[in-house]
């Protein structure tokens, strides 16, 4: 038995638009809900989200078999993590802060055993082999990861080029936030400058043949992205979203 299908690498590679939103409630009850939405992938937030490895895999284990397809967005490329996160069954990851070509290969080398990379050894014990009942884990596992690397400050638009470049890069997220920081419009990331640059990046990512994603809660500047190629598009956080309602429920009935 072989190493699941990812089919969000599968139907990103093939051009398909799609959808999601982040998780960073950093609770099973509330991924298993967001599961029941249907969007086509829900992100598990590590890097800004009060999550460690056991509340990443509860939430792995309630999202699978729902529909939607699960992302872990790690804190850092810390090989290690990486690991840890491909071990407890997450087969696309997000990694932040990718400022050249020399990060990005040792991302895309964490993510695969040898001899494409230097992924450790330790099927056995983990959720992604389904703790050694798919007996071809080890040698089919490489082929379905999917690793989508976030590029969000001005050196890292600078080697945008020499990132896609690198074999085993599968798409590459544009974070505005950051971005805009690092360009001078800090909590700003509709200034035109950034837009400009982030679609600007869109089209590159998508004439480089890998998947271009983005971040926003602005429907207009979403569409956007899309025309000029988006195709990993998260349109909400559940954060927010949550925020949102509850006050807007308690401004309803204030007095």
């Amino acid at each position: 038995m072989p190493a699941p299908v990812n089919t969000l690498k599968l139907r990103l590679s093939q051009g398909e638009v799609l959808h999601g939103i982040w998780l960073g409630l950093a609770d099973p009850y509330a991924a298993e809900i967001a599961a029941t939405a249907g969007f086509d992938w829900l992100l598990i937030d590590g890097e800004h989200a009060p999550n460690d490895i056991r509340s990443l895999s509860a939430q792995l284990a309630v999202i699978e078999g729902k529909g939607s397809v699960p992302v872990i967005r790690l804190p850092d490329d810390d090989p290690a993590k990486i690991k840890q996160a491909l071990d407890i069954g997450a087969q696309t990851v997000l990694i932040p802060m990718i400022e050249d070509a020399s990060q990005a290969l040792r991302a895309s080398r964490a993510m695969r055993y040898p001899p494409e990379g230097f992924r450790g050894v330790g099927s056995a014990l983990a959720r992604a082999s389904r703790f050694a009942a798919v007996t071809d884990y080890l040698p089919t596992a490489n082929a379905q990861v999917c690793l989508i690397l976030q590029v969000e400050s001005v050196a890292g638009l600078a080697a945008l080029d020499d990132i896609l470049a690198v074999a085993g890069v599968d798409g590459v997220f544009i974070g505005p936030a950051d971005l805009a920081a690092d360009m001078g419009h800090l909590g700003n990331p509709g200034h035109p400058l950034v837009r400009d640059a982030v679609l600007d990046a869109m089209r590159r990512i998508r004439k480089a043949g890998k998947a271009a994603g983005v971040l926003s809660t602005d429907p207009a500047f979403v569409a956007d992205c899309k025309a000029a190629g988006a195709n990993f598009v998260g349109v909400g956080i559940d954060v927010t979203l949550f925020a949102g309602a509850l006050r807007a429920l308690a401004k309803s009935y204030a007095p």
